[in-house]
């Protein structure tokens, strides 16, 4: 078996052209806002009423046409239930549009992006979006970091903590949502704190029940996409490692000249040969059928650096660097402690070219962090998950190796569905689907969030995101989505 791990960056995925059909008077900038407090009216500015809140801090705020785009920082203890453990400050944006509006909060699983950005279910409601920096993501890391306080469980609670005060200034309802890790997160918070939310919208994220069972990748890379594209992928990487020396001594020459070192990994060729195997993985996830014919037709043929270009293009080789370990390490600490990572055996088109044996998130940290797989953490959220889930909808993509292994609903789930959007990857959200089941999905985002027009209301079918897009805040094509999205050692 080889281990694989590559870290969708999921901050906001934002593919797809929004509609201006179904805008509604909700797109009128906001007036001075009423607050009521004590039976009384005053008169508040929505800064002045965030950073009333106890350990809310600003760090900057800018007007976004009609929104008000703040960054803060949020007080939150490191054990929320040890208190003696002390505090850090976790990062948090907030797009505001209106008090009287729905909000979304939008969990990243890693970074916070700086920049305002809208995800799709804010779109789909017209409302508010909270987004917030997973613990123990640079800056939001605690001062010594105890890293048995990294869990799921203590996620969860920075959210239940946050969502509470923020609740007071946004009473309207709330949805989460998130993609890839961020929509794991989302679905660990529900599980933990299922009164919290109003519904929940899960993109492209995996539920690895069965750590060590993962034959379910295998199959997708059987059947992914077309024959003559698959035959074409796999004869890349096959050419990948025949040409081994070559190219590895093009890596040491780039590396070099960007500064770019490989010893966590174990050294540049163990760092070109991750990358090679793991490569199919990331074309599939982050780019799919329609790039296929940009790849090398006979790769036997091609120049060593066309080999090379290729690789670099559509996944690159700098996800096993030191600063990309190191950056990420919270992530391969998770993978290692609770949320499992997928393997995929060695494909019988590099049996024999491949040296060195699997590697799996216990090699990509530092060995003076403990660490101790928790089995039974994933098998409770997905248990839950087929007995309670009430309200929530998870979208995968067709092309995209994380659904292999999705979340699924059981006898006790109620309003809850599960859809898979064709022809994409990491980057499936509600607007790849095919057009009835997007029209079904954007109504019911509506309907749960308490904004569904009449006409939507009696007939689904004409449901259409109720925010005009907005080229600052919606303007994300799939090309810089790819970007985002780095494929890591595999």
């Amino acid at each position: 078996m080889r281990r694989t791990l590559i870290a969708a960056v999921s901050l906001a995925l934002l593919t797809g052209t929004v509609s201006t059909a179904g805008a509604t008077a909700a797109e009128a900038p906001e007036a001075a806002e009423t607050v009521v407090r004590a039976g009384a009216d005053t008169r508040a500015d929505i800064r002045e009423r965030l950073l009333a809140i106890p350990g809310m801090a600003l760090v900057s705020e800018e007007q976004v046409g009609r929104h008000r785009f703040f960054i803060l920082t949020y007080e939150q203890p490191v054990d929320h239930e040890d208190p003696s453990k002390g505090t850090f400050r976790q990062r948090l944006s907030l797009l505001h549009k209106d008090t009287g509006r729905p909000s979304v909060f939008h969990t990243t699983g890693y970074h916070l992006w700086p920049n305002p950005e809208r995800s799709e279910p804010a779109r789909i409601i017209d409302g508010n979006e909270v987004s917030l920096e997973h613990r123990y993501f640079a800056p939001s890391i605690p001062a010594p970091e105890d890293w048995t306080e990294l869990n799921i469980r203590q996620a969860a609670a920075d959210q239940h903590r946050l969502f509470t005060e923020l609740k007071k200034v946004y009473p309207q309802k709330w949805i989460s949502t998130g993609a890839s890790k961020g929509g794991m997160t989302a679905a660990y918070y529900e599980r933990f704190h299922p009164g919290d939310m109003d519904a929940v919208v899960v993109y492209v994220a995996p539920a690895d029940v069965h750590d060590k069972e993962d034959s379910a990748y295998d199959r997708f890379f059987r059947r992914v996409g077309t024959t003559e594209c698959r035959d074409r992928v796999n004869a890349l990487q096959r050419e990948g490692l025949i040409r081994r020396a070559p190219l590895v001594r093009a890596l040491t020459e780039a590396a070099a000249r960007d500064e770019v070192t490989f010893r966590q990994i174990g050294g540049v060729d163990r760092a070109y040969e991750s990358a090679v195997t793991g490569w199919s993985w990331g074309f599939w996830q982050n780019y799919g059928l329609d790039y296929c014919g940009e790849l090398p037709a006979e790769p036997a043929k091609a120049a060593d650096g066309e080999l090379f270009a290729a690789f670099r293009q559509f996944g690159g080789f700098y996800g096993g660097s030191d600063d990309s370990l190191a950056t990420y390490r919270p992530y391969y600490y998770q993978a290692g402690t609770e949320l499992g990572s997928p393997s995929t055996r060695t494909p019988r088109h590099l049996r024999g070219l491949v040296r060195y044996p699997e590697q799996g998130p216990r090699d990509y940290v530092p060995s003076e962090i403990p660490m101790a797989f928790q089995p039974k953490a994933m098998k409770d959220i997905d248990r839950w998950v087929r007995r309670n889930a009430d309200r929530m909808l998870f979208v995968n993509g067709a092309w995209d190796p994380w659904s292999a292994e999705p979340f699924r609903l059981g006898g006790g789930a109620r309003d809850s569905h599960v859809l898979t959007a064709p022809g994409t990857g990491h980057w499936a959200d509600v607007s790849w689907l095919p057009e009835r089941e997007r029209a079904f999905a954007t109504a019911r985002i509506q309907r749960w969030a308490g904004v569904a027009p009449a006409v939507v209301r009696a007939d689904p079918s004409k449901a259409r995101p109720l925010a005009r897009h907005d080229a600052r805040l919606d303007g994300k094509d799939r090309e810089r989505q790819q970007r985002r999205l780095g494929a890591l050692p595999r």
